[in-house]
Formats: structure tokens, sequence, C-alpha cells
């Protein structure tokens, strides 16, 4: 396919997602299915377009003075890739499979228009209604750290210590570009292409072996944060496809006793294979579904020394991998949220001893998700007491504790100040 006709295409796949209000990963799924002679380099230019027009949807539409999914398309190549009048007339000349030519008032916007006089949810590009929330946690930054979550996100590899040291994959890297992360001690980042599309490292030789895992450095520095040790008894309580716990089994050198367990059945599916190939040793603790369900973690109440709670949230700090979640996200959502987080805050509670410990993480950016939380469970517990930052962040890399952002009760990673995806991570100690 021209790239002419991948922006048709993607003009396509948009107006799919947005009459039928479905997942982006759903609709290009639909496309390719459809339309098999899309080679996987077809698929994936595409998909690059559609997540790019996703980004930018508010913004795009500004400069365009249209909503639709042609205007929303030629905005974002403007606005994203930087592309100029002439360029983009090239794409859209109307010949042969390409959109049809741009209108006299289309090449205006191009050539004029600016994001100087928009309103916080257009230049930032997203929902107004999150605003006052993400207001709260990122104040002045408000706007660039938006702009941030709208760009794309970086290929980003944890390194299996279990395996060896990250030098030794450094090297075998090279060839794509592998340099260590900013922050994370076992982090690599790989460049992506001018497509937005990483290599496909997940079929090399050393991945099959185990030698590493693809992960945020956010989330490898959120493992990081839990401080697991060495002969610790340590429950990830939200383990979901296993990355953190194979990070957790690391961090523990094997050493102790690591439970995997997830609220959701199916979302633990992907674990006994990451743990095989990686060597870690865990234990996967797989609840059965149906009224009569049992808790499989039961026997560990008040016996375990740390818990991560790896918690279900609306996903904000992910905006640059998932940018149709943040259209997609309704008020209500958020208080369900709320409410399955005070849930499985209060199961980490049952389950610490005295002494012991629970790690609350999200990927999100919302103080509703984060230092509220905390603040309840706390109001709940009165035998809980917050770990101050300076401790939570002792066995960081010095670069992180400078470039971190504290909030009361916990500390928050965002693409503007660290360079990750949106995390958030507080710990509680027991005291009786």
């Amino acid at each position: 396919m021209t790239p002419a006709a991948r922006c048709a295409a993607a003009i396509e796949v948009l107006s799919d997602i947005t009459e039928r209000r479905r997942p982006a990963a759903d609709a290009l799924k639909d496309w390719g299915l459809a339309h098999r002679f899309a080679g996987s380099g077809d698929r994936a230019g595409i998909a690059s377009l559609v997540y790019d027009a996703l980004r930018r949807r508010a913004s795009a539409a500004w400069i365009m003075g249209a909503d639709t999914p042609r205007a929303i398309v030629i905005g974002s190549l403007r606005l994203q890739q930087g592309l100029a009048a002439p360029s983009i007339a090239a794409l859209f000349s109307g010949e042969g499979y390409a959109p049809p030519a741009l209108t006299a008032e289309e090449r205006t916007r191009i050539e004029t228009a600016i994001l100087d006089d928009a309103p916080p949810e257009i230049a930032g590009d997203a929902p107004a209604f999150v605003l006052p929330d993400l207001e709260a946690a990122l104040g002045v930054d408000l706007i660039p750290e938006l702009r941030a979550l709208a760009r794309r996100a970086p290929l980003d590899l944890r390194v299996n210590a279990l395996r060896g040291p990250r030098d030794t994959i450094l090297s075998a890297l090279e060839g794509y570009g592998a340099a260590p992360t900013p922050h994370a001690p076992q982090g690599l980042r790989v460049p992506v292409g001018a497509d937005g599309r990483g290599p496909a490292l997940h079929v090399e030789a050393e991945f099959l072996d185990g030698w590493y895992e693809i992960q945020d450095e956010g989330s490898q520095l959120a493992a990081l944060l839990a401080g697991a040790k060495p002969g610790e008894t340590v429950v990830d309580l939200c383990a979901g496809g296993g990355g953190k716990t194979l990070a957790l089994a690391a961090a523990m050198g094997n050493a102790g006793r690591l439970i995997a367990t997830d609220g959701d059945p199916r979302r633990l599916a992907p674990i006994h294979e990451r743990l095989r190939r990686s060597g870690a040793q865990a234990e996967v603790r797989t609840p059965r579904g149906g009224k009569q369900r049992a808790d499989v973690i039961a026997d560990l109440d008040g016996t375990v020394d740390r818990v991560l709670v790896d918690a279900p949230c609306t996903g904000s700090g992910t905006w640059r991998r998932n940018p149709d979640a943040k259209w997609r996200l309704r008020p209500g959502s958020l208080a369900t949220r709320h409410a399955e987080q005070a849930a499985v805050l209060d199961r980490a509670a049952s389950l610490v001893r005295p002494g012991g410990r629970v790690v609350y993480v999200t990927c999100s950016l919302f103080p509703s998700e984060n230092d509220d939380a905390v603040a309840a469970l706390l109001s709940r517990r009165k035998d809980f007491a917050p770990v101050l930052a300076a401790d939570l962040l002792a066995g960081a890399p010095a670069s992180l504790s400078d470039a971190i952002r504290h909030t009361t009760h916990g500390v928050q990673m965002t693409p503007l100040r660290t360079g990750t995806d949106g995390f958030y991570v507080a710990a509680l100690d027991r005291r009786h």
C-alpha cells in the first residue's frame, strides 16, 4: 500500500471507532481481516496513523475546524508528524487509493491554524471532566504533562537479572541501537521507527531464552520500589500477565516465597509461560469462577512480609500507549475503579503480618485513585502508617529521586518528569 492509501485506511478505521464506539485495537483487527491483501508493514503503518490521530484528536480537530475522521487524520499529520501543507497535499491527492484532494479551507487551516488560544482540554488532548483531578496532581505542569502523554511511547526492556547482567544483552542488541534507560538499573531502551513501530524483539533468541521482557521503565521502577528482598514472603495480589511478578522474582534472586494471583483468572493466563521462559520461581494461585469461588490466598492472612497491589485503575498514565482509552473514559468509570481499589487494598491489608508492608501501585495520574485511595485505607485501618518518600526511594537510583514528583502519601512518575508512563507508588507499614 502507498502512504496515501494508508491514510485512507486510517480514516476508515477511525470512522468505525467513532460510529461503533469500540476500542481501536478491535477496529484495526477487523479492518485487517477484511483487507487481507495488506501486509504486516501496512497494518502497522495504519495503526500508527490511527493511534497518532487518537493521541491528538482534540487538538487536530481544533486546528482543522472539524471533528471528522478525515480532519483528525489531517490535523494529526500536521501536529504529530510535523508535516507541512505540501507534504499532506501529496498524501491527500485524490489519485488512485488516496483520500480526496485537500480543499482550499483545509490547506489554509494547515498553514495558519495554531493552538495558542485553545482551552486546556484542547491544548492537552484530554477530556474536560478529568482536568480538575489532573491539575491537582500536576499543577503548573498540567499542559506540558498532557502534551508529553500525547507523544509516542518508547520501547523499553527489562533485562532478567536471573539470567545475567544487563551488559550481556546490551551488546547482543547493539544492532537495534539499544541503550540503558535513564533510571531503571536493568532497563534498556530501543529506538522505534518513524512510524512508531519497534523491532520484533519477541522473536529474538535472547527473548525466547528469557533474557529480557518488554516492560516500560516506569513499571520496572514501580517493582523496584516495592523493595522485595531475598527470603521474604511476597504476594503480587493483582499479578495479571506477570510483568511485575518476574521483576520481583529477580529482585529476590528466587530466594523466598513469591505468590502471584489475580481476581480475574483470565489475566493470569500468560504468566505460566513467562515464568518458564525467565526461570523465575513463583506460586500462581488462580481463582475459580462461579458463585462459590474460594479465596485462594486465605491461608496467608496475617503472615506476609510484603504485598504488591498493582491496582485496577483508569490507566491514565498509559495514554501514550492506549490513546483511545482517554476518549472512552466516563465519570462513572472512576467511581467503579475507586470501589475496586478500596476492596483490593483492604484485602492486601489483611494479608500482611505486623511489621509487614503494603505497596500500592497504579498506572494513573488521578489523585482520587492514588493519594485518596491510600488516605481512605489509613482512615479504615489505624494499624497502618504511610512510609516516607525518602524511605520509599532509599534503594532507587539518584536520577529517579531527583526527577520524581512527591505527593502527600507517595511518589508519582510521569512522561515529562521521569520519561516513563505515569506510575504512582506508595507504601504503608503495619505497625501492630
